[in-house]
């Protein structure tokens, strides 16, 4: 009788954390290799913020907090949702959880019962489903085309609902696309769920300011205020401030949702830590000019991996609205056969040829659930996603 759980059957590690390490073992090996595969910013987290962590060490601000969050980190919440989204909540309607996975994880264990469907839209960010798995809940994955931008469609969406629908979940600007709603795009889904009122909305907007070429970001219940009460909409410090190992994310939401995320956090990890809340409290407080030179920094790489790409033969990319990934499709190699001898027949063949011939580390598209793409992180620099992709062009002219 095996001691592990039979639930762990029905999920899988990370695809991009697998990337990331097997990249990392390589080089360990002595291999020369570029890892395109880490969603985390290549910047420092800026000064300002890292000083107000080592100020709340030093007036002893290393104790426990409230399970939700500090009072000063949910008004920084409560005011920035206002100052940047037209969004109005009291401060015990914001959680803080250990990133954004924690609240994401912590909403779906406190709502989702078995039967519940969950629809998600695909491609999708790895976790959505497996979450949702863990909690007894059914994934509905809506195919979302390249043909439409890689954005779900409202006539998609009505489709998907059925009574047995409890969410549906939203990330723009999309990991891995790239792809980002409109305030338009969000107005026209928002009509169906008005229809609805069995349906509530997770917002992951952890892209939220990554955005380029004058696109403006929205959130659903920006979009339409009659949503609110049914929405929870999340983000966090992690993308925008260049604070991944930090691991704080937050949510705001209706009360009784709130306390019941609490709730499941109170049993789990109890708080993030003190420290990372107050460094991030300052993040959200203080202007945010420093971002304008991440934002053309990610702009530049964007518009030079896209080019490179479009010249590979086989590849084509489209341009994404926002985030830092491009999700390219490999259509154009299928059938071929790589240097090793391999022929390639799926994406997923694609990046592991690419990986052992040109040490190049990208994820496969079937783990996002749309094939034939692959995903490439640009949060590095020019000259190594130059060299990189280099190596993919040159790699695709080898295949036969």
């Amino acid at each position: 009788m095996s001691i592990l759980a039979k639930r762990l059957s029905a999920i899988k590690p990370s695809p991009t954390i697998a990337v990331t390490q097997k990249a990392a073992d390589l080089k360990a090996a002595g291999r020369d290799v570029i890892g395109l595969g880490a969603g985390e910013p290549d910047f420092d987290t800026p000064d300002h913020v890292k000083k107000a962590a080592q100020d709340a060490m030093a007036r002893g601000e290393t104790k426990y907090t409230a399970v939700a969050g500090t009072l000063a980190l949910r008004k920084a919440i409560v005011d920035k949702f206002k100052r940047e989204n037209n969004l109005t909540y009291t401060p015990d309607q914001v959680t803080v959880g250990c990133g954004g996975k924690q609240v994401i994880y912590n909403a779906i264990m406190a709502t989702v019962e078995p039967g519940d469907e969950v629809i998600i839209p695909a491609p999708y960010w790895v976790s959505y489903p497996d979450i949702t798995l863990l909690a007894g809940g059914t994934p509905v994955f809506v195919e979302c085309a390249e043909a439409d931008a890689f954005k779900l469609t409202p006539a998609a969406l009505e489709q998907a609902i059925t009574p047995k629908t409890k969410w549906l979940v939203l990330n723009s600007p999309s990991n891995p696309t790239g792809a980002a709603y409109s305030a338009a795009d969000l107005r026209a889904l928002a009509d169906v769920l008005l229809k609805h009122p069995h349906v509530w909305i997770m917002t992951d907007d952890m892209y939220e300011h990554l955005v380029y070429d004058d696109f403006k970001f929205a959130t659903i219940a920006e979009v339409e205020p009659a949503l609110t009460d049914r929405t929870l909409t999340m983000n966090g410090v992690s993308k925008s401030f260049a604070m991944t190992g930090w691991r704080v994310g937050y949510a705001a939401g209706p009360l009784p949702l709130i306390k019941a995320i609490n709730m499941i956090q109170s049993q789990s990890s109890t708080h993030t830590s003190s420290i990372s809340q107050a460094a991030a409290a300052a993040a959200l407080n203080e202007p945010m000019d420093f971002f304008e030179a991440w934002r053309a920094a990610f702009k530049a790489r964007r518009d030079l991996v896209v080019k490179m790409l479009n010249d590979a033969e086989g590849l084509s990319c489209r341009t994404p609205e926002g985030a830092f990934y491009v999700y390219p499709s490999c259509a154009g190699v299928l059938g071929k056969t790589a240097p090793s001898g391999k022929k390639i027949e799926s994406d997923s063949d694609f990046v592991t040829e690419l990986l052992e011939s040109e040490g190049v580390a990208a994820v496969q598209g079937a783990a996002f659930g749309l094939s034939p793409y692959f995903r490439i992180s640009y949060a590095t620099s020019e000259k190594a996603l130059t060299e990189a992709c280099t190596r993919i062009q040159r790699f695709c002219a080898s295949l036969k």
